[in-house]
């Protein structure tokens, strides 16, 4: 099971990857070609957009399990431990449902976008908008892979390895 999670994790963040490269390099190649023959790719930033809407909801899930999102602690501080579980619970409860009530509305959506093209590159929007469910179906997979150690100890995973980091940095900042 920690094989599939770390490869789940490495394909997600090589997919980011992938995405930022391909990013830069038509937004770069277009300034280029803008610059050097006063012509610019009509698509460039209609690709860009939609690769940077792609790249917000794939890479939401990897920051959830860092704890990188914003959060505020103080109830969560001044509740004693098994207060504190109980609370980190029904939170991560709270997100699962918010999350899977975001796939279905994200599935809904981008089906009735489906026959709509877009202006330069005529693609569906169907494959603009599947980011949201398709995001959001990852958010749920990386938080049930984080819930216990979260619920439990209030840790998530860290960066740079598989070990569990405290859910509050140095100096107070939430990370």
């Amino acid at each position: 099971m920690k094989r599939l999670e770390t490869l789940f994790v490495a394909l997600n963040g090589w997919a980011l990857i992938v995405m930022l490269s391909a990013m830069t390099l038509i937004v770069g190649a277009n300034i280029t070609l803008r610059y050097a023959t006063s012509h610019s790719l009509p698509w460039a930033d209609e690709a860009a957009r939609y690769l940077m809407i792609w790249m917000t909801f794939s890479g939401a899930g990897l920051i959830l399990r860092t704890g990188g999102h914003v959060a505020i602690t103080n109830l969560q501080d001044a509740l004693p431990h098994r207060g504190q579980q109980m609370l980190r619970g029904a939170i991560a409860l709270g997100l699962l449902l918010f999350f899977g009530f975001m796939v279905y509305v994200g599935v809904q959506y981008a089906d009735r976008m489906q026959y709509q093209v877009t202006p330069a590159m005529r693609i569906p929007y169907l494959y603009v908008y599947a980011a949201m469910p398709i995001g959001f179906g990852l958010l749920i997979l990386h938080l049930l892979l984080i819930a216990r150690d979260f619920i439990t100890a209030g840790t998530y995973k860290r960066r740079d390895d598989d070990q569990p980091a405290p859910d509050v940095l140095p100096g107070g900042a939430n990370g």
